[in-house]
């Protein structure tokens, strides 16, 4: 028996954007703080830019995935957004629920980072995996000790020398049991701990330097990982 039921993920924050450069951001530069969503067939069943955006998908019996953002003017520049993430969950609720509603703190918190730090910039994104074997109940734990990172909290300034990867030099924005984030002078470093939540240890590049290479970049790091995880 499936266990299909329906969740609501409810997220208020304050961004460093306003309501129209929030609006871009979530709509057309998705790559440069979460990941492409240009092939969703998603339709927009609200959109009055820039204060409400309510983007759909469906599926067979009754299955729905649907975001809302809420924008609202603050001063000096800044935005209020309400977020509201809805739909079904098939299998796993619970499991994909956690999951869900974890990440949703997290990428809302790199849409901020991008906004105050590198809004409008180009961006090459690579989405890395690590091995299965980083699915261990320690894998998250087993790479942030790796990368000499285990002992930094959100705000550390970090100077880490990587193997196949190089010398990383910037701060620690975000940290805790599932997620990672380091942001240095041209990019954005998104590490997932996955693992809790059923699934390989997972991480993002967000590269602004002008000279990204997607290929390269995934090539550095898979071996990195491949090599944690061996």
């Amino acid at each position: 028996m499936t266990d299909k039921r329906n969740f609501e993920i409810v997220y208020d924050t304050e961004l460093p954007g306003t309501p129209e450069r929030v609006w871009e951001a979530v709509t057309k530069d998705t790559p440069a703080w979460m990941f492409p969503t240009d092939e969703w067939p998603a339709v927009r069943t609200v959109d009055e830019y820039p204060a409400h955006l309510v983007s759909r998908m469906e599926g067979p019996d009754g299955w729905f995935n649907q975001l809302e953002h809420v924008l609202e003017p603050l001063d000096g520049g800044r935005a209020r957004l309400h977020y509201v993430h809805s739909g079904i969950f098939a299998d796993n609720w619970d499991e994909q629920y956690d999951g869900a509603s974890k990440h949703t703190e997290f990428y809302l918190h790199t849409l901020g980072q991008y906004l105050k730090y590198f809004d409008a910039r180009p961006v090459v994104f690579t989405d890395i995996q690590a091995p299965a074997a980083s699915q261990a109940p320690d894998g998250f734990a087993r790479l942030k000790k790796a990368m000499g990172v285990d002992g930094s909290a959100t705000g550390d300034t970090v100077e880490l020398k990587l193997d196949g990867v190089g010398r990383l030099s910037g701060e620690v924005d975000f940290s805790n049991e599932n997620f990672l984030g380091l942001r240095t002078a041209d990019a954005m470093y998104r590490f997932f701990g996955r693992n809790a939540f059923g699934a390989p240890v997972g991480m993002t590049v967000h590269d602004f330097s002008g000279r990204g290479d997607s290929e390269a970049t995934a090539k550095d790091w898979g071996g990195f990982l491949g090599k944690v995880f061996a």
